[in-house]
């Protein structure tokens, strides 16, 4: 495999606004504006200026190159720690019960629940692959790279890790969520709120948003019906996420109502079962295996071959060449 894993530079500026462009909308950490890219580049290339800065909120931003012809096919991003600028919050879904014994029945209201409970972990998110090249797994590694990313720099991150699915989004660009919870609140429509929170955050929604229960019965079942679901497109990444050990515990997103996933940080498969080997040859046999190499801005990961042997593994010559690793380099790794 050709295509290769590696830290954003200021240079991708323009391919990946070109990628926002595509994405449809509801696409928070990947907003169709220059300016909010670029502030999300300026923040990458200080994260990895100074690796021993005390910053908990830093950002890496990561793409998806054609080794062989330096194109950018996708992005993703890692954030060390959320809630540190300004408050994250979410939907808590929960039940508050009432017994009448007049009625001799006990009666069940679903309730959403404002919160910041998820404050202080770490999120993977911004993950968008080209329309054209969603296949041969490339959106696997796009996901997965970042799971050795965080491996390879461990300290730095929270001991639990989220991941914000895109909720449903209808065919005119609205959030049928937004229209019967927070529209009501805001005189805006989901594309502008959406919007407004990808450039300045989402404190406006602290100041202007009722801090009581929201009984779900009470909504439209428009609205009711997409609580807690991913976009059509994102049912696929939902399952990795559940392959990686991620389960969504009733938190979703205060805009589109799409789920929120969360795991523990050590529990994930890709950082839990990685290992780490010295490459002792070059040949083309071997399995599938996840591979890295190096830190920082020398970060990059692929797909390529590996056979473990006495002493450490050997790589297939196209897996060495996109990594620029040879015989005696350390590489993390993992099956599959």
């Amino acid at each position: 495999m050709s295509f290769r894993i590696r830290p954003a530079t200021m240079a991708d500026l323009q391919p990946m606004y070109e990628m926002a462009k595509l994405t449809g909308g509801g696409f928070t950490n990947l907003p169709p504006d220059k300016s909010a890219l670029t502030a999300k580049l300026e923040r990458t290339a200080a994260a990895f200026a100074d690796p021993e800065s005390a910053e908990e909120d830093r950002l890496f931003v990561l793409m998806l190159e054609n080794a062989a012809t330096g194109d950018i096919r996708g992005t993703c991003q890692i954030f060390t720690r959320v809630g540190v600028r300004w408050p994250f919050y979410s939907y808590r879904l929960g039940t508050i019960s009432k017994r009448s014994e007049e009625l001799n029945r006990t009666f069940k209201a679903e309730t959403l629940n404002l919160v910041s409970d998820l404050e202080g972990s770490s999120e993977v998110g911004g993950l968008f692959l080209h329309p054209h090249e969603r296949a041969g797994g490339l959106g696997l590694l796009l996901a997965r790279s970042r799971y050795l990313f965080i491996r390879a720099h461990r300290h730095i991150f929270a001991d639990r890790i989220l991941a914000e699915l895109r909720g449903v989004i209808d065919d005119a660009g609205g959030s049928p969520f937004w229209d019967g919870v927070a529209g009501k609140f805001f005189g805006m429509n989901f594309q502008e709120a959406d919007q407004f929170n990808a450039l300045h955050g989402n404190q406006f929604i602290a100041d202007l948003m009722p801090k009581h229960p929201v009984y779900t019965a009470m909504l439209t079942e428009a609205a009711r019906s997409v609580i807690g679901m991913p976009h059509p497109t994102g049912r696929a990444a939902m399952r990795m996420l559940e392959n990686e050990g991620f389960n969504y515990e009733n938190y979703i997103d205060i805009f589109d109502g799409g789920p929120t996933m969360t795991a523990r940080t050590d529990q994930v498969r890709s950082i839990r079962d990685a290992r780490t080997d010295v490459v002792v040859g070059i040949a083309e046999e071997g399995e599938r295996a996840l591979v890295s190499t190096g830190s920082w801005q020398a970060f990059r990961s692929t797909f390529a071959r590996l056979v473990p042997v006495e002493g450490g593994v050997t790589i297939n010559p196209d897996g060495a060449d996109t990594l620029g690793v040879a015989v005696g380099d350390s590489i993390d790794w993992i099956a599959g």
